[in-house]
């Protein structure tokens, strides 16, 4: 057990290796080795696919008697995945592929058809070629016409598209920057426009917005200030109303009276105030002052009156005191 890792074991110097038993092996011994599948078939037996890919465990064994340019071919064994049916191929080292031999057949591919024609024609060439010095002169002036018309055709469609297209790659870079710079342009004033149609509150151009219900108390108002004999009449009421009282001292009557004008002309300075500028009102001057000066006249007759009675009272009560003063001395 010591000696089974070693590398170098020990011969003696007696050792003969032709003494050696050589085990007698067959001639075409098959190896097993696992492969995937290189083209896609199709069984005979039970017709299922076999995709391109799919790997197995196969046989390989020598083909006795088949060589191509010395290359050695092999063959193959292996089973069908859905009925285990034995299918073999071989290699082809002349197309550098491989071909189904027995148990089933390989799957359309368009491609190989082509490759196999152009390979025939080109066989098909050579061999003509082969013992013919005339034939191979006319295959050879055949392909530079050829080769010549293909130029030719292809100068035509480069001219043909040179004439269509009459703008050039410059000018088309120059059209675009244009019109990139004109619609930044236009961006920019259309901006600035915008900008500009904005009014704030704190600017000169600000206009307030008019409701219909400020418009109509604007109106009523201005019937009302036109109509002053209407408005006195309505509010002299109630200003009234105090006066029609007796006055306890003799000038009461002229403080309320001065009371009254001052009021009234507060109440049209502060209507006038409210006004709105927007709308144009003419004022006629009510004779309010006249009215006044009407209603207190017989007021400070009264107060007149009573004041001459005063003082003719008091200046009796003089006298009166001045005759006892002189009695008395």
């Amino acid at each position: 057990m010591g000696e089974r890792k070693v590398l170098n074991k020990y011969y003696p110097p007696d050792f003969d290796p032709a003494k050696l038993p050589r085990a007698r092996r067959p001639k075409n011994q098959q190896i097993k080795v696992r492969m995937m599948l290189p083209m896609s078939i199709r069984c005979n037996t039970c017709g299922n696919y076999i995709y391109k890919g799919t790997k197995f465990n196969s046989r390989k064994e020598d083909v006795i008697g088949e060589t191509y340019l010395g290359i050695q071919i092999f063959r193959f064994y292996f089973k069908c995945t859905k009925c285990s049916a034995e299918l073999t191929m071989k290699t082809d080292p002349q197309n550098s592929d491989y071909v189904v031999e027995s148990g089933a057949t390989r799957n359309f591919e368009p491609w190989r058809a082509e490759d196999e024609e152009a390979d025939s024609l080109k066989r098909k060439r050579e061999s003509e070629e082969m013992g013919d010095a005339m034939k191979s002169l006319e295959n050879r002036t055949l392909d530079s016409k050829r080769e010549m018309d293909i130029l030719a055709a292809l100068d035509e469609m480069k001219s043909m598209k040179s004439r269509h297209a009459t703008v050039t790659v410059d000018e088309m870079l120059a059209a675009l920057q244009r019109t990139s710079d004109d619609k930044e342009k236009r961006l920019e004033e259309e901006d600035e426009a915008l900008i500009k149609s904005v009014v704030f509150h704190n600017s000169s151009d600000f206009v307030r917005r008019v409701r219909d219900e400020d418009i109509e108390e604007e109106e009523e108002e201005a019937v009302r200030l036109s109509n002053g004999h209407a408005e006195t009449s309505s509010s002299s009421p109630k200003r009234q109303k105090p006066s029609e009282e007796p006055p306890s001292k003799a000038t009461d009557a002229l403080t309320k009276a001065s009371l009254d004008d001052s009021g009234k002309q507060g109440n049209s300075r502060g209507s006038d105030a409210k006004l709105n500028p927007l709308v144009r009102i003419s004022i006629i001057k009510k004779p309010v002052a006249s009215d006044a000066k009407a209603a207190a006249e017989p007021d400070q007759k009264k107060t007149v009156d009573s004041s001459a009675n005063s003082i003719g009272g008091l200046q009796s009560l003089c006298q009166s005191y001045g005759s006892d003063g002189d009695d008395s001395d």
